[in-house]
């Protein structure tokens, strides 16, 4: 029996040109899946080599911060930009980038301004007191940020322009602003943004010590009281507080431009016989008051009161008898000059 014939249908144009995309696109995937295997593992081995390069940065930095102690500026400015602890005090991170701040200005100080005066071991002896030195101011100025945070003190940006330009004119002699970066950055190794960190944490350390120092502001009423009844008799103030204050006598015509704290341009401002009220020393230790005894057009012989401030040294001490200052390096490890 003969199966009935069964006639090809004839294929429109449209169906061919179908048929031949899915030939050419079947054809294209036996490329397609291959390549982008390979793509996935260009992918998967680019991460695997970052995350190796990254380990080895972070490992190679770890050991030159914390455990070869180096100082260099590659690392300094690292440390500006990432915000890695080199202590805790009181659980509050200590900035490393503070820390190498004030280690490398007093350093570059010495270094250039001694030139070759100190051999090897004298300049490993100062590299050692320096780096130990540094990180406790940075630890003090470290737990001046934490209180003030707790106290609600802040330093604005302008307060720090104001002491900026102040600073210009120290000694007397107005400078301009690229004469004073550039007397900085050869004297102390500092740029002015690093000089301005400076200013910042001074500045907040004086009002958190104005504002924890209820003695010293005690003191300085008191002071303030017995002036007002006696006429400005600093001497008979002495007398009655004692090792409370410590009273000075210039005993003779000094520079108004000294460098004393600020007293004698604050007795240059004044009459003889005036006393000025209580201001802090440019040092941000204490008050002072100031009695112009006499003056010329450049000098002035004046008497002085001087009120230290004592709590934070003290609270800072406590911080560390009852161990709440953890440091991540080792003082007395290898030493690095600084480049």
């Amino acid at each position: 029996m003969k199966l009935p014939f069964k006639k090809e249908e004839k294929k429109t144009e449209k169906e061919k040109v179908e048929e031949r995309r899915e030939e050419v696109l079947a054809a294209g995937r036996k490329f397609k899946y291959p390549l982008q295997w390979t793509r996935h593992r260009i992918v998967i081995n680019t991460i695997l080599i970052a995350l190796v390069v990254f380990a080895m940065i972070f490992i190679g930095g770890w050991l030159a911060l914390y455990r070869i102690g180096m100082t260099d500026q590659l690392l300094f400015n690292i440390t500006k930009v990432l915000p890695v602890p080199v202590a805790s005090v009181d659980g509050e991170n200590v900035r490393f980038s503070d820390y190498l701040m004030f280690y490398r200005s007093s350093m570059t100080s010495i270094e250039r301004q001694s030139g070759s005066q100190f051999d090897e071991e004298s300049i490993k002896d100062l590299q050692l007191e320096y780096k130990r030195s540094a990180l406790s101011e940075a630890e003090k100025y470290t737990y001046a940020i934490k209180l003030a945070k707790e106290l609600g003190v802040t330093v604005s940006n302008e307060e720090v322009a104001t002491e900026f330009d102040r600073h210009l004119k120290i000694g007397g002699i107005d400078r301009s602003e690229e004469g004073f970066i550039k007397i900085i950055e050869d004297n102390f190794g500092l740029s002015k943004s690093e000089y301005e960190r400076m200013l910042y944490l001074t500045l907040l350390r004086v009002k958190v010590e104005m504002e924890i120092d209820s003695k010293a502001n005690k003191i300085a009423d008191q002071v303030q009281s017995i002036l007002t009844s006696n006429d400005n008799d600093y001497q008979n103030a002495a007398e009655q507080l004692g090792d409370k204050i410590i009273y000075e006598e210039t005993d003779g015509l000094v520079d108004s431009k000294n460098i004393d704290g600020g007293r004698a341009s604050e007795a240059m401002k004044l009459e003889p016989g005036q006393s000025s009220g209580r201001f802090v020393s440019m040092s941000g230790d204490g008050y002072y008051f100031v009695k112009l005894i006499k003056k010329t057009d450049s000098e002035v012989d004046f008497a002085s009161i001087k009120i230290p401030f004592t709590e934070f040294a003290e609270q800072f001490a406590a911080l560390e008898e009852e161990g709440k200052i953890t440091e991540y390096i080792d003082i007395s490890g290898p030493e690095d000059a600084t480049e």
